[in-house]
């Protein structure tokens, strides 16, 4: 059995962000403190009571920058985690034993860049340094056959995938199609009020065969950020808290980054399954007590992956999961009702907590009525994270 000490009285309670755009006019440590700041007056919380800061890999914006640009004085506490978007539910993880063993009171957990007018990390490995280190060492692997950019990487698992399953391109397609619809309601969203159809989808380019263009993550400039305390403090504050019942962090066997291609399965994320058990049984709540989904989607192959690992289907079912409408608000069970990461923004996954934190307070555009709990998820194909968030009752 599974437990962790701060599940249950630890609560975010301030988000904030920025606009998603392709081009901020602005550096991407200004993107991150107008995130924090906004994330602070949210929580009604004073810059100089932050104790702790926590982000992960490839960010650019150390925390002492920020924390003398908005003030914040002194810090007890400050971490980064590896493995890029697969990190973003660690950091509440990591902010929540903070706040939990009485290191920090108050934690804020922040991502913010550039990866459109900036560095694209969709570009592909290509141009990086020949350096003869460990991270660069696998790559020699898969780059001399053309295995240079994520699409490439996802795509090479997803093709086994789709033969196994019997799923379809069409059936990628839905997820999209449920992102899109979502996204189209959200003022905040980049593709806002610009729904899609299959047929949409269908007739999107190739990027790398079975990936069309709309299978694809969005490349986006903004920050976002969260605010995360003890639920105790948390209930003194102007809104109400997103409590943290559960993060967990996960690796499965033989890992790799994006490119596990040597595990007996290429139809499974075991990371995924690692943080899954750690979830439910935290919680002491499974698959069916979830009212929504907040999955990463950076590719459309890896949220079917994701309801398969995380209990909601078996092996090789989701693709009858998602159909007629299981996945939209009225559904089984409504995913990104913010848009996801292939409709608002992309920001690798801290937007996508922020939605979860919105449909616990209820003031989701897209809300899903009488939610008491939601599971948030990290990257895949990635060492990995997630979350379950619930009402406080």
């Amino acid at each position: 059995m599974t437990t962790h000490s701060f599940a249950g009285t630890v609560a975010i309670t301030g988000i904030g962000a920025t606009e998603f755009s392709k081009a901020s006019g602005r550096s991407e440590l200004h993107l991150a403190t107008e995130a924090v700041d906004l994330a602070l007056r949210d929580a009604g919380i004073e810059p100089a009571e932050v104790e702790g800061m926590v982000t992960y890999s490839t960010d650019t914006n150390p925390d002492i920058d920020i924390a003398r640009s908005l003030g914040i004085g002194e810090l007890k506490f400050f971490s980064r985690i590896h493995y890029g978007g697969g990190a973003a539910g660690g950091t509440i993880q990591q902010a929540a034993l903070a706040v939990a063993h009485g290191v920090a009171d108050v934690v804020v957990c922040y991502r913010a860049f550039n990866e459109r007018s900036g560095f694209r990390f969709g570009a592909g490995i290509q141009d990086r340094p020949p350096v003869a280190n460990a991270e660069n060492a696998h790559f020699a692997f898969y780059a001399p056959f053309g295995l240079l950019t994520p699409a490439q990487w996802v795509a090479m698992a997803a093709a086994r995938y789709l033969h196994m399953s019997g799923a379809t391109s069409e059936d990628l397609g839905r997820v999209s199609v449920a992102d899109r619809r979502h996204a189209a309601t959200n003022p905040k969203a980049w593709f806002y009020d610009k729904p899609i159809t299959l047929a949409d989808h269908q007739s999107s380019r190739w990027i790398v065969e079975p990936l069309h263009l709309l299978d694809c993550c969005q490349e986006t400039d903004g920050g976002q950020a969260l605010v995360v305390t003890s639920l105790e403090r948390a209930r003194d504050l102007e809104n109400p808290p997103a409590v943290v019942r559960a993060a967990a962090q996960g690796s499965g066997a033989n890992q790799d980054m994006m490119t596990s291609y040597y595990r007996d399965d290429l139809c499974g994320l075991p990371e995924m399954t690692v943080v899954a058990r750690q979830l439910f049984e935290t919680a002491g709540l499974s698959p069916d007590d979830m009212q929504a989904a907040i999955l990463y989607d950076h590719f459309t192959p890896y949220v079917l992956y994701q309801l398969e690992e995380l209990g909601f289907c078996r092996r090789g079912e989701a693709k009858d999961f998602i159909a007629d409408g299981n996945i939209e608000l009225g559904g089984r069970l409504p995913i990104n009702t913010h848009g996801g990461q292939l409709g608002e923004g992309y920001l690798h996954g801290m937007n996508g907590i922020a939605e979860g934190v919105r449909l616990v307070r209820g003031t989701s555009v897209n809300q899903v009525h009488g939610l008491e709990h939601v599971v948030v998820t990290a990257g895949t194909g990635v060492p990995t994270s997630g979350l379950i968030l619930g009402v406080d009752r």
